[in-house]
């Protein structure tokens, strides 16, 4: 069974249909929205500032989301998708977004709709990324935001909607 723990008196919030993953911590302040999925190893530490993660969203297995103590929130809109191993840290990822295995998000970073950050890209803490896809270290925009671009980044995100089922 995951660990779902209080913290501090707040108890974390799930929303309906979610899949968590029997190895995942979800501890304090941190709300999640409906029809998402938490795999294995996943660590939502709510427990310096809050964690918003809002429906349709998959964090995928050893990802770690976090904050900075009254520095920062992490907010994952709708239908995004974390890859493996990522560090989500105290940044905003806008909606149908599509971070890449291993890619390191800073505090405050804001990541705009319908983008993709690469595998291993490491996005600066405060920055403002318009849509697009980004790669490297600090990660640098590689192409434009299209409507096929939002499309693909999407595609990951409805693909975790089936394998959740299959686990749940």
């Amino acid at each position: 069974m995951a660990i779902i723990r209080e913290l501090n008196g707040i108890m974390p919030k799930i929303g309906k249909n979610c899949f968590i993953a029997e190895n995942a911590a979800i501890i304090g302040d941190v709300t999640i929205g409906d029809d998402c999925s938490i795999w294995y190893g996943v660590v939502l530490r709510g427990d310096v500032n809050s964690i918003i993660i809002k429906d349709r969203v998959n964090v995928q297995d050893n990802a770690t989301i976090h904050t900075t103590y009254k520095q920062s929130v992490t907010i994952l809109e709708d239908d995004v998708s974390i890859g493996h191993n990522a560090v989500i840290h105290g940044a905003h990822v806008g909606k149908g977004c599509l971070i890449g295995m291993g890619a390191v998000l800073l505090d405050n970073a804001e990541i705009a709709p319908g983008s993709i950050i690469a595998a291993g890209a490491v996005v600066l803490a405060k920055s403002k990324l318009d849509q697009g896809i980004y790669a490297g270290i600090p990660a640098k925009k590689v192409k434009e935001g299209s409507p096929e671009l939002t499309e693909k980044a999407g595609h990951n995100a409805k693909q975790y909607m089936m394998y959740k089922d299959w686990f749940k």
